[in-house]
Parts: C-alpha cells; structure tokens; sequence
C-alpha cells in the first residue's frame, strides 16, 4: 500500500520543518510511504525548504492560485507516481501529523473511501464562541447538502483513497473542504470522520481574511454546489412561492367572481388578482421550467464526468504498466550486468591461469 501525504504550502518555510518532523516515518499497512509539497507560487522559499528537509516529491506553482487549486494538484500528482491512499494536512502545522494512522484505518479496512479529521471545535481552545457555532451550523449545513454526517466539514485534514481521488474534481478556487464533501455525497462515496486533538496555531489563517467574509464565501459555495448537484429540487423550491401566491390570487378571484354572479354584485371587483396572479405563475413555472432544463444539463455533465472518471483511470492504469514494465526491464538489465561482471572475472581467473601454467 503506498501512501502520499501532501502539503499545500504557501510561504510555510518557518512552519513546514515543524510539520515534517510531526510526520510518521512508518505505519501499519503501509509498505511506502512518502511526502508531496504543494508550493503554490510560494517567494519565502518553501520549496527550498522542503527539499532540504528530504520531501520525496515537490510540485511548484508559478504563482499562488488558491488553495483549492493546490489541493487539486496534489491529488492528480499523487495518483500519476501511483498513490493507493492520500492524506491532505496543512502546512501551518495545525494537524497532528501523529494522528495520520488513524485516520487512514477506516480506509484500509475497506469502511470508508473518505475521512475527515473531526477537531471536535466545541473543546477547541483558539476557536472564539462566535467561530465554534459558525462550524457547527456550516457543518449541518454541508451535511444536509451532502447527504453525509460530517461534524467538521472545514477541517482539511482528510484521507483519500485512489477511487475517491479519481472522482473528485475540484472546481472552486477558494477552499476544497466543502466542496469534497458535496461532491463525495452525491456520487455515492462513504464518507467518515475520526476525532482528533489540533495542535495550537502558530500563525492566523492566510484563508480566512475575516469571520463574516468566510461565512459568506462558505454559504456562496454550499448553496452553488447544491444548485449544482440538485438542480430540480433547487429551482421547484425557488419556484413555489411564485406558484402558491399565484394560485391564490386566481384563486380569490374565482371566489369572488362566483360570489358576485350569486349575489348579483361587480365581477371586476378583485379583477387585479387576476393580473398579479397570473404573472405569478408564469414566473413560477418559467422558473420550474429552467430547473428542468437545468436538471437535463446535470444528467449530461453526470454522463461526462463518467467518461472523464474512466478516461483518468485507464491514463493511470497505462501509466502504471509502463512503469512495472520498466522496472522489470531495469531488473533484468542489472541482472545481465552482473551476469556480465561474474563471466568478466571467471575469465580473469582463467587467463591468470593460463599465464602460470605458461610460466612453469
């Protein structure tokens, strides 16, 4: 089972040597395990760093591009040098590196194709009372939208396996968290969650500039990705207000006008019900009719997603048949190297022989 544990760093050139040395060197059901700095366009010289530490694998971008985007290129280069399991911490040394056997067990007894370290916020000390019931109430919401149980849907301490990362893309800039989440829910990806101990800060956030800022960018994200996913259902609830307050006025209208030709009275009475009303529902069902066009073009992006999922899986596939095909090709090469030196120095032998016998 070979491991990757990836880094996103930017500028974590003083923090990333505390993160390194946190890091198990072994651990059970793992016959490989390595380390993957991320350098999203750091200028402190975080991947100097991080190859002076021995980081088996660096990956440097240009310029910063976001976290989530860093995030996403871990995963796709974990997968191309044959990761089976990959675990995503931080490089501000907030996760406990010594806690990434736990998290990975559910994984490798085949329960979970995700997990989520839960830093268990109510009891976290840094966190302000404002901070924890912001976590919680984001964390019930991702969950709904999800379809999953996640009590710390922010934390970025996760384990993946190869499948999960097959099929998990990124597509938003800010932050990977919420979106893995929703994404794993809806294709069907068992996501857990094990409970750990977060290591005290030693920097503030770079991600999260500003509490309200962050609960707006968050709710932007979760509400996007569930009119992505959920479609349908997202514009029906956008579209019953406009239906029943259109009903109603038509509705009323009808009451009185059946009123008035009973009694005799003026039929025009409530005859702006009918204006109002009836712009209503055409708004209603306008709306209804975009979910369902919205909801055919989710089937076709479904669709795509498939054929990119078996597209990337049989690249990987190859590439990992190139790979066991060279290695065998190296061995066999050494072997004849060798074969080569034993024949050299039997011949050595002979001719020292030779030349005694010649002697005598």
């Amino acid at each position: 089972m070979h491991l990757i544990i990836q880094i996103p760093c930017y500028n974590e050139a003083e923090t990333l040597p505390v993160v390194m040395a946190d890091l198990p060197k072994e651990l059970p059901g793992i016959t490989r395990l390595e380390v993957l700095v991320i350098d999203d366009g750091s200028t402190d010289g975080t991947s100097e760093v991080a190859a002076r530490l021995g980081v088996q694998h660096i990956v440097r971008h240009q310029h910063n591009r976001g976290l989530a985007v860093a995030f996403q290129t871990g995963l796709d280069y974990c997968l191309r040098v044959g990761a089976d399991l990959i675990v995503n911490t931080d490089g501000d040394n907030q996760y406990p590196g010594d806690q990434i056997g736990a998290l990975v067990q559910p994984i490798l007894r085949g329960d979970a194709d995700i997990v989520i370290g839960d830093r268990q916020t109510n009891s976290v000390i840094h966190f302000s009372p404002l901070k924890r019931m912001l976590q919680q109430w984001g964390s019930r919401a991702v969950s709904m939208a999800s379809g999953t149980h996640v009590p710390d849907a922010a934390s970025g301490f996760r384990a993946f396996s190869r499948e999960a990362a097959l099929r998990l893309i990124v597509i938003t800039r800010y932050t990977y968290t919420l979106e893995t989440i929703i994404q794993a829910g809806k294709k069907g990806l068992i996501v857990a969650h094990v409970p750990i101990q977060v290591n005290d800060p030693l920097r503030h956030s770079r991600l999260i500039r500003s509490t309200w800022n962050y609960v707006k960018r968050s709710a932007t994200t979760i509400l996007r990705l569930y009119a992505f996913y959920e479609p349908l259902r997202t514009f029906s609830m956008l579209a019953i207000p406009f239906l029943l307050s259109g009903i109603f006025l038509l509705g009323r209208f009808g009451v009185v006008y059946l009123y008035s030709l009973i009694e005799g009275g003026r039929a025009d009475r409530f005859v702006q019900s009918v204006t109002i009303g009836s712009t209503l529902l055409t708004v209603g069902f306008l709306i209804f009719l975009f979910g369902v066009l919205a909801d055919i073009s989710s089937t076709q992006r479904s669709l795509m997603e498939e054929i990119l999922y078996r597209q990337r899986k049989q690249e990987l596939d190859d590439l990992a048949s190139e790979r066991k095909a060279q290695e065998r090709e190296e061995a066999r090469n050494g072997h004849k190297t060798e074969r080569a030196v034993i024949n050299h120095s039997q011949a050595v032998k002979v001719s020292s022989s030779e030349i005694e016998r010649l002697g005598d």
